[in-house]
């Protein structure tokens, strides 16, 4: 399996809360996480934000990706997925229920070591969404 069809594999199973269980098979067991986020400030490792990916799915139940472009630069090991996550806020969670819709842009950049994820980064706007969501 080339690095790209992992690396989709991966971003399937976290995007649709699949969480560490779902999630394992692609990366390596000590996998890094990390994003300039302070929403995932506490997140540095690929099995915690799947976990968390997990998580966010409770109070946004109908929470879904709209994915915008897949690439793999396999001369630096790293495939990059770009999409747009859709959601409302409907159940309890952090905050009671807002009714309120989120359109957030991110990215992943998946790092290889092998056939499988050894880092991921994620770049996103934290503050935006909590702002859409009316969490800040």
């Amino acid at each position: 399996m080339s690095i790209q069809s992992t690396a989709r594999e991966f971003f399937e199973a976290c995007e649709t809360g699949k969480g560490w269980d779902g999630c394992k098979d692609y990366c390596h067991e000590a996998a890094t996480f990390s994003a300039q986020a302070d929403a995932l400030a506490d997140v540095t490792t690929l099995e915690g934000y799947a976990e968390w990916m997990k998580g966010l799915l409770t109070p946004l139940p109908d929470g879904h990706y709209e994915l915008k472009a897949f690439s793999a630069d396999e001369d630096r090991g790293v495939v990059t997925g770009y999409a747009v996550f859709h959601g409302t806020h409907t159940e309890d969670g952090p905050v009671p229920a807002t009714g309120k819709k989120v359109a957030a842009d991110y990215v992943y950049a998946m790092e290889f070591d092998g056939d499988k994820i050894r880092h991921m980064t994620k770049i996103w706007n934290d503050g935006h969404s909590l702002k859409q969501l009316g969490w800040a």
